[in-house]
């Protein structure tokens, strides 16, 4: 019986009329009762992996079968409370499990080995850098080949097995190899629950003899989960929100933004209580939009630098102060590192970190505790909102088009801004939909997801399956280009096969057009297909379907009346035909801001970045190449580099030694002070190379030695 997790339920989806879709909430065990005792024959390891994927909330498993996994998929088939979806190819499954874990809060995909493993393993980062819990299970080699030198299929032909845990080591937070049962119970409970806790996904490879062997740890029924709650550090989370509140309260025109990290926080509801508590114009973060009510009175618009919304940016920018709440600022949320902001005026909210300005940074305080606090402590200050309201003027509408003229893009939005409503949610596929459908206002209660962090093309597809299979009470409506759509559009298949009523949009501009906006070239033209005709021949008269292909508004018209009245209960899937260069005018602005980040020239300088971290030496030693990150407080080839701050007061080379150590991770060797030990061992002058590359040998020897 298992006593040292105990209890985990409410996991299904709640109302999100604040946006932030409905996670796992913990609870503590109701009553007393002692779990079931289970039929002998029955205490086994895949029926006990299926009791716990129904209780963390899984109703619903995405899945392709091959040989290592067939018996671990008999045992979750036959778990009544569990549904499982043979997918069309392994990389969907995975995108599907994302999909589902944005709105029930976890989801759960089931391969094969390294074959299926290898296949799905983007899905899985992709889902690391959006921080969902996602349980991916891989059915492994036969228990009695481990530690043998036998060379199995689905492998590359090395009696190794651990290539495949090797590559899901950098993008899961936990793996379990289950290779024998005396063990087993404890490692899957621990995967499981690390996944929830972290919010993260994990790897469990399960040998293929194992799951139908019943056992004694499986004898009764789990226990639910009981996960201990993160707690804020109170005189912590005192002294962040009176800094905070100091800084905030002095300012003439403070703003707030939220970040994707609300989702990862449960801040959602939180930032809501701030925003109303303090009277602040609200903006969002692109990839945070979704869960900020966008109904919300002092709501301002997406702020995405040089392609925000309307008079967003001018307000943020010229903030005197702004928080942001869960911020991820990278290329492509920058618009290539051009955002105009300062650090000085900003308040960095994250999970469980709070940075004021240039400091100071408080540790172990929760975001939602640390935003409910300081909603308590704020004067209210409508400033910024109020300028808003007076440059604002409301947006035209497209140019009316002459009968029967082609198609263009901001028509197709306009019309299907007029479809969302409480019951509905959007999918937008990386590329030009991402922008388009920024600009759609979302009514309450409408759900929305993209992938902005790891941008993986044709993930839409897969996670439209996952989303509308966790909830079927709303309808998905994607929107997905034709490029993305050719990586992944066999699972429309699986869509059909679940009685999905999801539409999609396909629009057809004969390429990767967010590609060409960065950087234009023969490769970013496709092969036209008729992706009506392939989904009808998908449909093949199973299953509900209905397809339109548009050319004009009238059409376009026609065919939204249709899916959304006679074929409302159908999956509706409409192709829509726009000229190739029919782009919005945010993507034009921000290709070309993203195509000048990516094309900055080599600094033939050291170069140093806001965390100190300058280019990797690469050193030598017995013949294997170590590369040791160098880091440093300035740059020595800098005269301004003298008057820096030591990172290190002591010169004492066994301490700089023992502070390597101390920053060693993985197979890197961190050395933090070592190019400021060169420089102050030669009286502050740069020491030759060749000196240079004599005492990194020294500095590795003695770290070899201790």
């Amino acid at each position: 019986m298992d006593t040292n997790i105990g209890s985990l339920d409410g996991c299904k989806p709640t109302s999100n009329d604040v946006c932030c879709p409905a996670n796992v909430t913990v609870s503590t065990i109701q009553g007393s009762v002692s779990p079931t005792i289970i039929n002998s024959s029955e205490a086994t390891l895949g029926r006990h992996l299926a009791r716990r994927l129904v209780q963390i909330g899984v109703s619903d498993v995405f899945s392709v079968p091959g040989d290592f996994n067939l018996t671990l998929l008999d045992h979750l088939i036959a778990e009544p409370e569990l549904n499982l979806i043979g997918c069309c190819n392994e990389l969907n499954a995975g995108y599907a499990a994302d999909g589902y874990a944005r709105s029930r809060g976890v989801g759960a995909c089931v391969v094969t080995f390294t074959v299926g493993g290898l296949s799905v393993l983007n899905a899985i980062a992709g889902a690391y850098s959006e921080n969902l819990p996602l349980i991916c299970i891989v059915g492994g080699p036969n228990s009695n080949d481990y530690g043998t030198n036998r060379i199995l299929h689905h492998t590359i032909g090395l009696p190794d097995f651990s290539q495949e845990l090797r590559c899901f080591q950098t993008v899961t937070c936990y793996q379990a190899v289950v290779n024998n049962l005396e063990d087993a119970h404890e490692m899957i409970d621990t995967a499981i629950s690390t996944a929830l806790k972290e919010s993260k996904p994990i790897y469990i490879s399960i040998s293929c003899n194992l799951p139908a062997i019943p056992h004694p740890t499986f004898a009764r029924e789990p226990v639910p989960f009981s996960l201990s709650p993160k707690l804020s550090n109170k005189i912590g989370l005192e002294a962040a929100v009176e800094a905070a509140a100091e800084f905030l309260n002095k300012a003439v025109k403070p703003v707030l933004v939220g970040g994707p990290k609300l989702r990862v926080a449960k801040a959602c509801e939180a930032f809501v209580e701030l925003a109303d508590a303090s009277g602040y114009a609200v903006a969002v973060m692109p990839s945070g939009k979704g869960l900020v009510p966008e109904h919300h009175p002092h709501f301002i618009g997406t702020y995405w630098g040089a392609v925000s919304t309307a008079f967003c940016a001018e307000i943020v920018e010229s903030a005197d102060a702004y928080l942001f709440a869960g911020p991820i600022f990278n290329d492509y949320s920058s618009v290539g590192y051009s955002l105009l902001l300062k650090k000085e005026k900003a308040i960095i909210v994250q999970a469980d970190r709070v940075v004021i300005g240039n400091g100071p940074a408080f540790g172990c305080v929760l975001m939602k505790d640390f935003l409910r606090e300081l909603a308590k402590r704020l004067k209210h200050n409508n400033t910024a909102y109020e300028n808003y309201h007076r440059i604002f003027v409301p947006e035209g509408q497209p140019l009316k088009a002459a009968p029967k003229d082609p198609l263009r893009v901001n028509v197709l939005f306009q019309h299907i801004q007029k479809m969302l409503s409480s019951d509905s949610a959007v999918i937008a596929e990386t590329g030009d939909s991402w922008f388009n459908c920024q600009k759609l206002k979302l009514p309450a209660g409408c759900g929305y997801e993209f992938q902005m962090q790891y941008g993986s093309i044709g993930w839409s597809v897969g996670a439209t399956l996952g989303y509308a299979q966790a909830v079927p009470e709303k309808r998905v409506i994607a929107c997905i280009g034709d490029g993305s759509f050719q990586v992944t559009a066999q699972d429309v298949s699986t869509m059909l096969r679940c009685g999905q009523k999801t539409v999609i949009f396909l629009i057809n501009n004969g390429g990767y057009t967010i590609e060409v906006e960065i950087h234009d070239g023969p490769y970013n033209v496709i092969k036209n297909w008729n992706y009506t005709a392939l989904v009808d021949a998908i449909h093949n008269g199973e299953g509900k379907c209905w397809t339109a292909k548009v050319f004009c508004e009238e059409e376009l018209i026609e065919a939204i009346e249709t899916a959304t009245g006679a074929k409302k209960d159908c999956l509706c899937f409409i192709e829509v035909i726009v000229h190739k260069d029919d782009t919005s005018k945010e993507l034009l602005e921000w290709g070309s801001r993203v195509s000048a980040a990516n094309s900055r020239p080599p600094n033939p300088q050291l170069r140093k970045n806001e965390g100190g971290i300058t280019e990797y030496g690469l050193f030598l030693l017995k013949g294997h190449k170590i590369k040791i990150p160098f880091f440093l407080v300035g740059n020595p080839l800098q005269s301004s580099w003298r008057q820096r701050r030591w990172s290190s007061a002591d010169d004492s080379f066994g301490d700089t030694i023992r502070i390597c150590q101390q920053a060693s991770q993985a197979s890197y060797l961190v050395v933090e002070v070592f190019m400021i030990l060169l420089y102050r061992r030669n009286n502050r002058r740069p020491l030759p190379q060749m000196l240079c590359m004599a005492l990194g040998f020294k500095v590795l020897k003695r770290l070899k030695d201790d």
